[in-house]
């Protein structure tokens, strides 16, 4: 999974001259201020062929008395969601939004983990693809992607990208860095909410992008987690978080997803906790360690 810049990002530019635009599935994942799936402004304008999907219903599963806000989607869920994306083995795959990049990144973490390989966000969000002089088209897709059948479509596999899951965070602790991917605030707890597991270091993610949404030079990147004590040197690809340098978490699994892709375009292998605050907040025991404040969690889209 950890690779090059190149591997996980692609420029508005260089989508627009893409050899094989015709064949990329484009994901339209974009939310409203509040973090809820607006598929309005996917209508109000979007990029030629693009798909809507909804980051609750495509890109969550069922959520619980003990889930997290934005569980992990079933597999037949997901399964069902590629075949009417045309997402096949071969498939390039291109992922945005129209803010942060946090939901487009759910997307990416998402398909990765699900065993599509050739995934990239669109760096710069919906906004560099207009910046560019990308076309835009207005209202419902007029040809939209016929559905695979079940013998094309690719099987998910989960297990392509590393996750802890709460039983794990103690031990992950000791092993790995444990980063909270949301704004420093939140960590804090000046908004209200609680304020963070245990043990975690604040490293707020959309700090990694400039005011035009896109990823900071590698070496600016490279210097901000080196002395958040993340190793860069060790590079782990392995699935089990014994393995993994770094393990990230948010709100709701969305912004810590994004964390997770800009480790991945320094060459380092970081775990999510899909539950995050939410899923950590919900049983009561763990409140009485660390610096929780109030049991619920934030409404941003962390």
């Amino acid at each position: 999974m950890t690779g090059s810049r190149a591997e996980h990002l692609v420029s508005a530019v260089a989508l627009r001259h893409r050899p094989t635009m015709e064949s990329t599935v484009i994901l339209d994942v974009r939310v409203d201020a509040l973090g809820r799936p607006d598929h309005d402004a996917h209508l109000r304008g979007h990029i030629p062929t693009a798909r809507f999907v909804d980051l609750d219903v495509d890109l969550s599963g069922t959520v619980g008395p003990r889930s997290g806000a934005r569980p992990l989607p079933e597999i037949d869920q997901l399964r069902a969601s590629l075949r009417r994306w045309g997402i096949t083995p071969a498939t390039p795959v291109v992922v945005h939004d129209d803010s942060t990049s946090a939901a487009a990144a759910r997307a990416w973490w998402v398909l990765r983990w699900a065993g599509v390989r050739d995934v990239r966000l669109l760096d710069g969000g919906l906004r560099s693809w207009i910046d560019a002089g990308g076309d835009i088209a207005r209202g419902p897709r007029t040809a939209p992607r016929p559905v695979l059948g079940a013998s094309r479509a690719i099987r998910p596999r989960p297990g392509g990208l590393p996750v802890v899951e709460i039983d794990d965070i103690v031990e992950v602790t000791r092993r790995a860095v444990l980063l909270d991917a949301r704004p420093a605030e939140h960590f804090a707890g000046r908004e209200g909410g609680a304020a963070h597991i245990p043990g975690a270091i604040s490293a707020p993610v959309f700090d990694d992008f400039d005011d035009h949404g896109r990823l900071r030079p590698a070496d600016e990147l490279a210097a901000r987690y080196r002395s958040l004590g993340v190793d860069l040197r060790r590079a782990s690809p392995g699935a089990e978080h014994a393995d993994v340098v770094a393990a990230t978490y948010c709100s709701s699994g969305v912004a810590a997803a994004l964390q997770v892709l800009v480790l991945a375009t320094l060459g380092v292998s970081a775990a999510l906790y899909p539950g995050s605050l939410s899923q950590w907040i919900s049983d009561p025991a763990r409140l009485t360690v660390g610096s929780a404040i109030t049991p619920r969690p934030t409404a941003d889209i962390a």
